[in-house]
């Protein structure tokens, strides 16, 4: 869940001399381990990555920082799941503070889209007061769950959001949360950088296995969010 990375890979996506990229072959993408980005927002085309080394997140030992744990006990955000995922994406696409261009143009727009009507990509909504301030989007095959962008419009409301996901994924009994590049962000919650071949190992056992993304009831509460993902004794 990073923008800024090395790109490898090119691949002809709405080019007259090349067979238009599908969202069937962007599930082939993720089944070898590999995904798409675009040079900028404003890019024809993308790239596929296939980087030597992927950052996850391990589920079984996800770790919440002590004043996030605090504001999730304390129900500051409340979360929806798959309400707004063309919101979702938009805003992971729009400019921000801490970024002046992002690597989601239309075309991987259209593609997630696609992933969402068809039940495999999902998005994570944290919300004030019923309005969206935050959230994440991702997809989800087998036990495997591949992490793209997340947003963040007031102070930890994308954090929220991924301790929702964790969550969401440790009831769900998934295997695998892939983060793509490593980011201090990330790295408050326990992330870890694997070479390529031990993350495409992983991924083959993840998607054998068969993760609920609605395991979780979308009206959990902190505590409840908290204790799905507590480190197993």
């Amino acid at each position: 869940m990073q923008q800024s990375v090395s790109l490898k890979r090119k691949s002809g996506h709405a080019s007259g001399r090349m067979k238009l990229f599908s969202p069937d072959d962007l599930i082939a993408c993720y089944r070898r381990g590999v995904f798409p980005m675009a040079e900028s927002r404003e890019d024809d085309g993308f790239f596929i990555v296939d980087p030597e080394w992927r950052c996850i997140l391990p589920l079984d030992a996800f770790h919440v920082p002590k004043r996030l744990k605090r504001t999730i006990r304390r129900d500051a955000f409340g979360f929806t799941i798959d309400r707004d995922f063309p919101a979702v994406i938009e805003a992971c696409a729009e400019p921000a503070p801490d970024r002046e261009d992002t690597w989601i143009n239309p075309d991987i727009r259209t593609l997630y889209l696609d992933l969402h009507a068809r039940g495999l990509a999902h998005s994570v909504e944290a919300r004030f007061e019923g309005e969206l301030v935050g959230g994440l989007y991702g997809v989800a095959l087998g036990g495997a769950f591949f992490g793209e962008s997340m947003f963040s419009r007031v102070t930890d409301a994308s954090k929220a959001a991924l301790v929702h996901l964790a969550a969401r994924l440790r009831a769900g009994r998934f295997r695998l949360l892939d983060a793509q590049f490593t980011t201090p962000h990330l790295e408050q919650f326990g992330a870890q950088t694997l070479p390529r071949r031990i993350f495409h190992s992983l991924l083959g056992v993840a998607l054998e296995a068969g993760g609920d993304f609605r395991a979780l009831p979308e009206a959990a509460n902190g505590r409840e969010l908290l204790a799905a993902i507590a480190p197993i004794p």
